[in-house]
């Protein structure tokens, strides 16, 4: 018997929980049940996170959280409580299958049946902001090895888990060398610890237009946080609608389970809403929790009532749909079907239900750092690089000599171009002379002579290799 954790959430969130609750216990789910109040409620009762202390000690004992949708209130410094959960319990791996049920329900990929695989705890989405200048603000993309590790293993564990012949990466590499690069590399390191399973990389763009024409060329995909979610909405989508699929967030301790729609606080309390989202959430946890033969009994039941033609209002289409039900109804059939398989869509089997090989990241050796430079950030209001080089060349010592301007990534000098457009926010490039070795002494120095010129320094970059490569981009257009 395993303990879980429920949360029915705002607006459609308790309908469909009940629905999907009620379906896993006639199927013999063997869980117990703790339920928290998270959302709407508790927002505006004063608690930005959307959750209650108390609240987040059930979900950390029972390690198994299943969640309705709920409503982020908007303004008022709110926080999105699926971003904090998914940090704060570690759940660094979104799973989301996304299967065509044609003809069933309308897709224009017949053969579509893909698994996206999103990191989910960092790049752009550490939501690390700045404003700068007056012109510019930043946000910084980090992406780490541990991540990139974790999120890839687990994405070619799948694959070998349930039967995938091949694991696809999507990135932007050729842009971000450094931080997609990292994860392009560490995904060619692990794809040959797994030789029996086909891999390939695809920069982003064009995998993203590949999937959408031809998603029965893909099998698992894995990406980044941010790719991974916009990709995986699209996916949910073109294999028939998103109000059908559902995510496992999974942790090294703790594992979060849901659907990827919304609340939809306009449906709510009518008996309209299709519980099928979160319902395949539950799927996905019990077969975390090792009940696969009752996730594999749900499943096919859920199944046989798709091809039945027993749809609610946002898949019914005359013709094709037998009868419209609401979400009582729904369930109701579902639970009818229990025991039997689809003829025409694929039935699943889930096997014995053995979890995961996922060994806890293991630290590589330090390699030898070497500092080479520093990125001096400055907020300058005019627009001519020339200009602004004469100024900061004031600053050059034998250690710390100007190199190079950019302006928004773009080399403006020397050799600029009149016709690039530059904003106040510029990246002033200090390298050694020849011989010479850059201390972060100097570059106190280079700040404080800075500061006594009044520069407006707004941040500093410092300039490494590591094991004699150097770590660092190019300025577009050197």
């Amino acid at each position: 018997m395993q303990r879980i954790t429920v949360a029915k959430g705002d607006g459609i969130g308790p309908e469909i929980m009940d629905a999907t609750l009620s379906i896993i216990k006639a199927a013999g789910a063997r869980i117990e049940i703790d339920e928290i109040e998270i959302g709407e409620k508790v927002y505006l009762a004063g608690n930005t996170s959307g959750i209650a202390r108390e609240s987040w000690d059930i979900i950390r004992r029972n390690k198994v959280f299943l969640k309705a949708p709920i409503t982020t209130p908007q303004g008022g410094g709110y926080k999105s409580l699926n971003v904090t959960t998914r940090k704060f319990l570690g759940l660094y791996a979104n799973i989301r299958p996304c299967v065509s049920l044609h003809p069933f329900v309308k897709t224009k990929h017949p053969q579509m049946d893909i698994v996206i695989v999103r990191e989910n705890e960092e790049d752009l989405y550490a939501g690390i902001e700045h404003q700068q200048t007056d012109e510019v603000v930043q946000c910084l993309k980090l992406i780490s090895r541990p991540g990139c590790e974790k999120i890839i293993r687990y994405a070619f564990e799948y694959a070998v888990r349930y039967g995938r012949r091949k694991v696809t990466c999507f990135t932007k590499d050729n842009i971000m060398k450094q931080t997609d690069g990292l994860f392009h590399q560490v995904f060619d390191e692990i794809a040959q610890e797994y030789p029996s399973i086909e891999n390939e990389h695809w920069i982003i763009d064009i995998g993203a237009a590949k999937m959408a024409d031809t998603p029965e060329a893909f099998d698992v995909i894995v990406m980044p946080n941010l790719y991974g979610d916009v990709l995986s909405d699209v996916a949910a989508q073109i294999a028939g609608s998103v109000g059908l699929a559902g995510s496992a967030n999974i942790g090294e301790a703790c594992a979060m389970f849901e659907a990827i729609h919304g609340s939809a606080p306009r449906r709510a309390g009518q008996n309209m809403a299709n519980p099928s989202g979160l319902l395949q959430g539950a799927i996905q946890m019990l077969t975390h929790i090792g009940q696969a033969d009752v996730a594999e009994k749900v499943q096919n039941a859920w199944l046989k009532t798709i091809e039945d033609g027993i749809h609610t209002y946002d898949i019914y289409k005359e013709g094709v749909s037998t009868q419209k039900v609401g979400t009582k109804e729904f369930a109701e059939a579902v639970i009818n079907n229990l025991g039997q398989k689809p003829a025409q869509l694929k039935a699943v089997h889930y096997g014995n239900g053995s979890t995961l090989n996922l060994p806890k990241y293991v630290r590589k050796p330090a390699k030898k750092k070497e500092l080479q430079g520093v990125d001096v950030f400055v907020h300058w209001n005019g627009e001519d690089a020339a200009q602004l080089a004469a100024l900061v060349e004031q600053l050059n010592t034998p250690a710390a000599q100007l190199s190079m301007i950019t302006n928004r990534g773009i080399k403006v000098y020397p050799d600029g171009f009149p016709e690039t457009f530059c904003t106040d926010h510029w990246r002033c490039r200090f390298k050694p002379a020849e011989g010479e070795q850059l201390t972060k002494q100097d570059i106190i120095r280079l700040l404080q002579a800075a500061d006594e010129k009044h520069i407006d320094v707004i941040k500093t970059e410092n300039l490494y290799a590591f094991d004699g490569k150097p770590a660092f981009s190019l300025g577009q257009g050197q």
